[in-house]
């Protein structure tokens, strides 16, 4: 069990990193919170090897996409002429 939760805190830490990447390159403040919602209840999942981090992070995060703060995903128009 103790590898299972290692193994999903990496893949926290791995998603936290790719969202504030993509803050420093969009700058849409929901990305930076979410992100470091995820590298927080990772980091924390490590420290403790204990499950709970990494649902509260995750449900923490579901929060916050359904106070808006998940990016709008807007397509590119074709040039119309």
């Amino acid at each position: 069990m103790i590898y299972i939760i290692y193994v999903l805190a990496g893949l926290f830490i791995v998603l936290s990193c790719a969202m504030l990447y993509a803050f420093y390159r969009g700058r849409d403040f929901g990305l930076f919170i979410m992100g470091v919602t995820y590298g927080a209840s990772g980091v924390i999942a490590l420290a403790l090897p204990h499950w709970w981090p990494l649902v509260a992070g995750f449900v923490l995060v579901w929060m916050l996409k359904l106070l808006g703060l998940e990016p709008e995903h807007e397509p590119k128009d074709s040039e119309q002429n």
